[in-house]
C-alpha cells in the first residue's frame, strides 16, 4: 500500500475525519502510520475543533505493528521515542481539538488505547475490543493504564486478566464508549456529535479539554470548583465569547447547541 494513504484526512465543516488507512493489516500502526497520524494531528491544529478517528474497514485498529517492531528488535533498530506509539496517543491528549472515536469494528491492545485517549466514542454493533497481551505473557503497556482510568476495577481487570474481548453493547454498558450503534450508522452518528461540538468556541473546547486532565484524581469539593471556576477566568481572558456568552444567557437568548 502507499505509504502516502497510511492515514486519510477528511476536512468537513466545523470538524475533520482522520482514518487510519491499513486494512490488510487490520489497522495496526508501523512506523510509517504513526508518522502519518503525527503529520496529520500537527496538520489539522488550529484548524478544527473536532476531529472523528476511525479505521478502514472491518478493524478499528489492531494497536502496534509487533511484526515491524519484532523485527526492528532483531536488526538492532532502535525505537524512536517521538515516533513512538506512547506519543501517537499522547499527541491526542495534548492536541487542542476534541476527539471523538468511531469504533467500526476489531480495536485490540493499541487500539483500546485509542479509544480510551478519545474524549468520546461511539461503537458500532460489530465492534470487538480486548487486551490480548497477557495471552503473551506481557502486561498491556499503555491499555491497561488507559483502561483503568475508563473502567471499574474489577471491569479492567476480567478484560486484561481473561483476554476475552467485550462487543459494542458491553461496552457502552460498562462506560468504555459513550454509545453503540448500528454499523451502518456508525459514522454519520459520529459526525452528528462532531457537527455539534464544532459549533463551539475553539478555546473553551481545548481549554475544557485539557483540564479533564489536569485535575488531580484526589482533589477535595472546594479545591475542585476553584478549579473549575479558574479555568472560565482562563477562557474569558482568551477569548470574549465566554463572557458574551455567559451575558446572553443571563438574558434568557439561546446559545449554540441548545434545542
Amino acid at each position: 500500500m502507499n505509504e502516502e494513504n497510511l492515514v486519510v484526512v477528511e476536512e468537513k465543516e466545523g470538524y475533520a475525519v482522520l482514518r487510519i488507512n491499513r486494512p490488510d493489516k487490520r489497522n495496526a500502526m508501523n512506523k510509517a502510520a504513526r508518522i502519518a497520524m503525527l503529520e496529520a494531528m500537527e496538520a489539522l491544529k488550529g484548524r478544527f475543533g473536532v476531529i472523528v478517528l476511525t479505521g478502514t474497514d472491518v478493524s478499528f485498529c489492531a494497536g502496534l505493528d509487533l511484526k515491524e517492531a519484532s523485527a526492528d528488535r532483531e536488526a538492532g533498530v532502535e525505537a524512536d521515542p517521538a515516533t513512538s506509539w506512547q506519543a501517537v496517543n499522547v499527541a491526542i491528549r495534548a492536541h487542542p481539538a476534541v476527539f471523538i472515536a468511531a469504533v467500526n469494528g476489531l480495536a485490540l491492545g493499541g487500539g483500546v488505547t485509542l479509544i480510551n485517549v478519545c474524549d468520546l466514542a461511539v461503537a458500532s454493533e460489530r465492534a470487538s475490543m480486548g487486551m490480548p497481551e497477557m495471552g503473551f505473557a506481557t502486561y498491556p503497556g499503555l491499555a491497561g493504564p488507559s483502561t483503568q482510568y475508563s473502567l471499574t476495577r474489577k471491569r479492567h481487570a476480567w478484560m486484561m486478566f481473561t483476554t476475552e474481548r467485550i462487543d459494542g453493547a458491553t461496552a457502552e454498558r460498562w462506560g468504555l464508549v459513550n454509545k453503540v450503534v448500528p454499523h451502518d450508522q456508525l459514522l454519520p452518528e459520529a459526525e452528528v456529535i462532531a457537527a455539534k461540538i464544532g459549533q463551539f468556541n475553539q478555546t473553551a473546547l481545548t481549554i475544557s479539554k485539557g483540564a479533564m486532565d489536569q485535575i488531580p484524581v484526589e482533589i477535595d469539593w472546594d479545591g475542585a470548583f476553584n478549579f473549575g471556576i479558574g479555568k472560565i477566568d482562563e477562557i474569558n481572558r482568551l477569548t470574549a465569547a465566554g463572557s458574551e456568552g455567559l451575558a446572553r444567557f443571563s438574558k434568557g437568548e439561546r446559545l449554540v447547541g441548545q434545542g
